[in-house]
């Protein structure tokens, strides 16, 4: 399987400028970036792409019926061991009930390249089998 192929990140965010910023910073860190701008096009999306994702990145208010959190729910249905890093700039006290286990919770704003850490630290404990979290 190609690397590229290997390391495919699904990021679900309606915000255009931010996601600009991170899918540059995720590009340049080496995974190839799928964007996506609501929760209906994720959870289509996640239908295709569950095989070969390597990580999942969502906003949790995508100004919709779907939430960050259902995407979440929905993309480890498909692939139980996907790391997934939720962004919010407000819901981050609802981590604990409502997002998967061994995923991570970052706080609008941050800096692109704390995501980067995120996704590379969840993808190491998956490929390891231990869980940071």
């Amino acid at each position: 399987m190609p690397h590229s192929t290997q390391s495919i990140i699904l990021y679900v965010e309606d915000e255009v400028l931010l996601h600009e910023i991170l899918e540059s910073t995720l590009q340049e860190a080496g995974y190839k970036v799928v964007v996506v701008g609501s929760g209906a096009e994720a959870l289509d999306r996640l239908q295709t792409l569950a095989p070969v994702l390597k990580a999942l990145v969502t906003d949790i208010n995508l100004n919709s019926d779907i939430t960050g959190w259902e995407i979440g729910r929905h993309a480890r249905g498909l692939a139980p061991g996907l790391p997934v890093v939720y962004v919010s700039g407000g819901s981050e006290h609802d981590w604990t009930a409502q997002g998967v286990p061994h995923s991570m919770m970052i706080a609008k704003p941050f800096a692109a390249a704390q995501v980067v850490v995120a996704i590379s630290t969840l993808i190491n404990a998956a490929d390891s089998g231990h869980h940071p979290i």
